[in-house]
């Protein structure tokens, strides 16, 4: 691996992870659709491993967006491991506050451990394990934009 494909895939790894939370967050599927592998697996711990791309997809439809009114996620730390040219290993924290549907506050805290693949010249998660440590109402409180 040159350092030059080194360094673009490091970026394209990025956008991975930004996709990601873009995707959940601005409920745009094709973007959060586009940065899985069809083999992939999202394994949430205490939720569930959801296997495959429809799989995938029908768990951010069908639990994780009506589960929440609004999320925001925030992640930093990302580090990125190369396994040879095609396979890479990221890690990465993530704050993600929000309000629930019944318009409850809340806040997760976790670090994603990422499996990554470049097939076809195009890097993609292979598999997601997301490491809750904190999972929290923030009792008493509702997020409302500025001026309500």
């Amino acid at each position: 691996m040159t350092d030059l494909d080194q360094l673009t895939s490091r970026f394209a790894l990025a956008d991975l992870v930004s996709d990601y939370a873009l995707g959940v967050d601005k409920h745009e599927l094709d973007r959060f659709r586009n940065i899985w592998w069809d083999d992939a697996v999202w394994d949430i711990e205490f939720v569930k491993a959801f296997s495959g791309l429809d799989e995938i997809v029908g768990a951010v439809e069908d639990l994780i967006w009506p589960m929440w009114e609004s999320t925001t996620h925030y992640c930093a730390n990302h580090r990125v491991t190369f396994d040879g040219a095609d396979r890479a290993k990221g890690i990465c924290d993530v704050y993600c506050i929000g309000n629930l549907a019944d318009g409850q506050a809340a806040h997760v805290v976790a670090s994603y451990h990422d499996d990554y693949e470049r097939r076809g010249g195009k890097w993609a998660i292979v598999r997601r394990f997301v490491n809750q440590r904190v999972f929290s109402h923030l009792t008493g409180q509702v997020l409302a934009p500025p001026g309500a």
